[in-house]
């Protein structure tokens, strides 16, 4: 290049990064819009962009992609038709970290809508790609990092098994603790996205978390939304199998749980994942000296879950019996009000079934006294 031409190419790029910004400015404000940059040819000019040499015009570009593809998943369709995910790839490779920043953003909205957007992504290799850059410096970069990478998990069991097996844990939990809150709130949804689907993806969550460390950050967080996240995480682990269920349990999370649930303290939003995660895990939980200080603790919405696993798990297990009795389990449900014919009271009936009358009499309100009465009024001959 001469140095006549450097001013005109100068202008080329100003001129393209300028247009580029209109289209953008346009198509962010509604579907309808976004729909008339894609009517009038615009995606081909973007795509062009995507391949300049200039970074600042590739980033205006998939700014202005991004905006088209969040609105739905026909405008998603329409950037993808149009042959911009494996050069957005391209783009998340580059050195200049605004420019990953944006296309990490685009891929993320364009994921986002449907498991089959969401295959495209993952069949162009972004997966490895984004899971590179987890620790990256760059609060920004990470945060569209983690938020691309659950619109992808999202989607099916199949690729929240490829996002685990791009080995992103246990460094992603690292990232729990970024100064950054928004990093802190993508992580935690990442993790929820991961650990919803099944009992395979819930078992390689808990192997690739740990769940003791998540059961810290329950513990420690302070920030409401990630022990929110967190929170649900745990449910989506144990509510699979009674394996999984103890393996949250014997973390000692089902107490923690339930004092975020309980806590006046605690976001509405927090109360109802402890509370929903807690009746998911103890519907599994056949570990009973997890389940057995909750019996003192909890309040009758929650108890009656936790009188259920000990009404399924006692007739079945003669050790088991005999703990609950020299433990205080046996008095303390003897101590429960339960209403006639409720649910609880039929769970109740069914643990003192598998006990000699004699011995459940003993345990009973009010019963030391009915002996002292007897001694009072009996007559040594």
């Amino acid at each position: 290049m001469t140095l006549s031409e450097r001013p005109h190419q100068k202008y080329k790029t100003l001129s393209t990064e300028a247009a580029t910004f209109v289209l953008r400015a346009v198509a962010k404000h509604s579907p309808e819009l976004a729909q008339a940059v894609v009517d009038c040819g615009a995606l081909d000019a973007l795509v062009i962009s995507l391949e300049e040499f200039d970074p600042g015009v590739k980033e205006a570009a998939a700014w202005a992609i991004g905006y088209i593809a969040r609105h739905n998943a026909q405008l998603s369709q329409a950037v993808v038709d149009a042959g911009v995910v494996p050069l957005l790839v391209l783009c998340i490779q580059e050195p200049e970290i605004a420019l990953k920043r944006v296309a990490a953003s685009a891929l993320s909205d364009i994921a986002k809508h449907t498991p089959e957007l969401a295959q495209t992504v993952v069949d162009t290799g972004a997966i490895a790609h984004l899971a590179q850059m987890i620790l990256n410096p760059d609060a920004k970069l990470k945060r569209q990092v983690f938020s691309a990478l659950s619109q992808i998990a999202k989607h099916s069991v199949d690729v929240a098994e490829m996002v685990v097996e791009a080995e992103i844990f246990p460094a992603a939990l690292v990232c729990l603790k970024d100064p950054d809150e928004y990093v802190q709130k993508n992580v935690a949804t990442l993790i929820r996205e991961i650990t919803k689907h099944t009992p395979e993806t819930g078992v390689m969550a808990a192997e690739n978390l740990g769940v003791p460390q998540l059961a810290i950050c329950l513990e420690e967080e302070q920030e409401d939304h990630i022990k929110a996240a967190t929170a649900w995480s745990f449910g989506q682990i144990g509510r699979h199998t009674p394996e999984h269920a103890k393996a949250v349990a014997v973390a000692n999370v089902l107490p923690k749980l339930l004092n975020l649930y309980l806590d006046t303290e605690s976001s509405e939003d927090l109360q109802v994942k402890a509370k929903k995660a807690l009746k998911s895990i103890l519907q599994k939980c056949t570990y009973l000296p997890a389940l057995e200080p909750l019996l003192y603790e909890a309040p009758s919405n929650i108890l009656k879950h936790v009188i259920c696993q000990f009404s399924k798990v006692l007739p079945h297990d003669s050790k088991a019996r005999r703990l609950f009795v020299t433990s205080g389990g046996l008095k303390k449900v003897q101590e429960i009000k339960a209403e006639p014919g409720s649910a609880i009271q039929e769970y109740i009936n069914a643990i003192n079934s598998c006990y000699p009358e004699e011995i459940v009499r003993y345990y009973s309100p009010g019963y030391s006294e009915t002996l002292l009465e007897r001694i009072d009024n009996y007559q040594p001959v």
